[in-house]
């Protein structure tokens, strides 16, 4: 983990978890996290039985440039939707906070690296029903927020149970060994670089996929 927004929103749940697997929703103050809100989002189970978005920050709607408020948490992923679905809904019955890297991809050609944080909320005192969760970019870039996102890409997915400690493995986690618990060589993202800048190729549209 290596962006403010995400371990701003990582610390501040380890810290009202407490001793609990995971806080309850009551617990989280969005004026504790104003510095981050608009960055913030909350999923729950639908009554589709789908994850789908409850909350989602500004940022985030201005991000894939619409309002995200009832969109199923998958349909922002460029395939493997059901993989994500299941992963999302892993996390909230084992209650095990995650760490998402990937890469967003525009129609435009422009793509960027994001961080995406998982993690576990109580809605009573057994069981997890939802996931807290932020999303950062890893570089700022100018195009950002204003050319939408069409889909994401999964690259890595990692646990961040390394934090669930004392104050010395919540700093291995941040800034120590990533300990990645799933990751894909080539790619997804290296792959769908590569389709995109084959396809601009094919429509003769000049130069390749940038790469911020």
């Amino acid at each position: 983990m290596r962006l403010k927004t995400t371990i701003d929103l990582f610390e501040y749940w380890t810290r009202i978890r407490g001793k609990d697997v995971a806080p309850l929703r009551s617990q989280v103050e969005p004026t504790h996290l104003r510095q981050i809100l608009s960055s913030v989002f909350l999923l729950e189970t639908c009554d589709s039985g789908r994850i789908a978005f409850r909350l989602a920050g500004t940022r985030i709607c201005d991000l894939f440039g619409r309002d995200l408020r009832g969109v199923p948490f998958s349909e922002l992923w460029a395939h493997g939707k059901d993989d994500i679905e299941q992963m999302a809904a892993g996390l909230m019955s084992n209650a095990m906070p995650e760490l998402l890297n990937a890469t967003g991809f525009t129609a435009a050609g422009h793509c960027a690296s994001f961080e995406i944080v998982l993690l576990p909320l109580r809605s009573d005192e057994r069981e997890c029903d939802k996931l807290l969760g932020a999303i950062a970019p890893a570089v700022a870039s100018s195009w950002l927020e204003v050319v939408p996102l069409q889909f994401l890409a999964l690259d890595r997915i990692r646990s961040l149970h390394e934090g669930l400690g004392s104050d010395r493995e919540l700093k291995d986690a941040k800034f120590g060994d990533e300990h990645p618990v799933y990751e894909r060589t080539p790619s997804i993202a290296d792959t769908m670089r590569r389709v995109m800048s084959n396809l601009f190729a094919e429509f003769g549209v000049p130069g390749s996929v940038r790469h911020n």
